[in-house]
């Protein structure tokens, strides 16, 4: 996008919706201890060897330095095809001894192409193979195509209510319409709820709209897209820097943060930027890239 229409956009965050406080009020009694993770969408960024990954560094060895810089992946290769057990396996053994999360997306075979009819097998195969994670399997990410209309929500949530109750999933919807019409927004977020199904939160320059702040379990799933470390991504990450904070003093359990780019050379930097702030401000200490040559991985 243009810089010029950047700057006109609005990025404040909307107000916190009045139901989030009765989805966090048991963890706040529970006192649980919040989980923040952090990541991209992608391990294999070429444009970051000689910058986190060392020079010379091969594809194949892409994730073995990316679990050392992150400490999650949105897994969208797992979107693309229905890995077998033992490609999952190879994956995970990459995070042995880390407190690593992978966050496998939904095949798009059965997300994008099957209209969620006759999807038992496929769903099983991808199921049984991203269990192979074991203790490094963080939420499933189902997202469905911004052609996807709340006309056909029956469809979606009787696919929902299918899936096992053992795994946590996230939902993304981007059609305007489940945002634009109040009831199917509140039919979406109450069936999101009973299912224990987690809600995506999208942070994008042309969609506000997806960027709701709603809450249906004590989880969030942020999908923040970022523009080359464009004046406004800094206050952008300020505010979500001060939102997350919010959560995780009034009860919430995990937080997943994605951050994407147009150009995905720039993620690092502004997931520095982000961390550091955290690490600083509320005594954290999320792992964060580390640049080759610098010791900490600071930038300013």
């Amino acid at each position: 996008m243009p810089e010029n229409e950047l700057n006109d956009i609005d990025f404040s965050l909307p107000a916190e919706p009045a139901g989030n406080a009765a989805i966090l009020k048991r963890s706040a009694k529970e006192s649980v201890k919040p989980q923040v993770y952090f990541g991209c969408a992608k391990w294999g960024r070429k444009e970051w060897v000689g910058k986190i990954y060392p020079k010379g560094t091969r594809d194949a060895q892409f994730l073995d330095h990316y679990v050392h810089h992150y400490n999650s992946i949105e897994l969208n290769a797992t979107h693309y095809k229905i890995n077998t057990p033992a490609e999952i396996k190879r994956w995970a053994d990459k995070a042995k001894g880390r407190h690593f999360k992978f966050c496998p997306k939904v095949p798009q075979l059965i997300s994008h192409y099957s209209q969620f009819k006759n999807t038992e097998q496929l769903t099983t195969s991808f199921l049984e193979a991203v269990l192979a994670f074991g203790e490094h399997l963080g939420p499933i990410f189902l997202q469905v195509s911004d052609k996807y209309a709340p006309t056909r929500r029956d469809i979606l949530f009787n696919y929902i209510k299918s899936l096992p109750t053992d795994v946590q999933f996230f939902l993304e919807v981007r059609h305007p319409d489940w945002f634009s019409d109040k009831i199917v927004l509140q039919e979406l977020l109450q069936t999101l709820h009973e299912t224990n199904t987690g809600i995506v939160i999208t942070d994008t320059a042309g969609r506000r709209d997806c960027a709701h702040m709603h809450l249906t379990i004590p989880k969030t799933f942020i999908r923040y897209v970022g523009n080359s470390l464009h004046p406004t991504d800094y206050t952008r990450t300020d505010a979500w820097i001060e939102r997350m904070h919010y959560w995780m003093t009034s009860g919430i359990e995990e937080i997943y943060f994605f951050m994407h780019m147009h150009d995905e050379a720039t993620s690092p930097e502004l997931t520095v930027y982000m961390v550091d702030k955290m690490n600083e401000k509320y005594g954290m200490n999320i792992i964060k890239p580390k640049f080759i040559g610098k010791d900490d991985g600071k930038l300013f």
